[in-house]
């Protein structure tokens, strides 16, 4: 949305990096069985703008499972709405880490 954009109608990156964070959290989540917060991400750099008008697309794979977190490689990719096009715009790493209901790191379920 315009609101999202800066002047050129560039969407903002942190706009970009907090979808991505939702799928990161929503994968996890499901792996964990339960909450988990952003510890982490590395990594990330920005390859193309995503343009007002744009679809947003975000893919999530597991990279890693350790003791109490989960690590996730995330791309997104832009679909021009104009042009037919599909680009990569970012990837990152996030690392997520699983808790309980008080806040505090719990071991991700085999």
């Amino acid at each position: 949305m315009p609101g999202d954009a800066n002047p050129a109608g560039d969407i903002f990156g942190g706009w970009v990096m907090a979808q991505m964070d939702l799928a990161a959290g929503i994968r996890a989540g499901e792996r964990a069985r339960g909450r988990v917060v952003t510890a982490a991400v590395k990594e990330m750099a920005f390859q193309r703008p995503v343009k007002i008008g744009d679809t947003l697309s975000i893919y999530t794979s597991i990279e890693r499972i350790g003791r109490t977190s989960i690590t996730l490689h995330v791309e997104a990719w832009a679909i021009r709405s104009r042009h037919g096009i599909t680009e990569k715009v970012t990837e990152a790493t996030f690392i997520m880490v699983a808790i309980d209901e008080a806040g505090q790191p719990v071991a991700v379920p085999a």
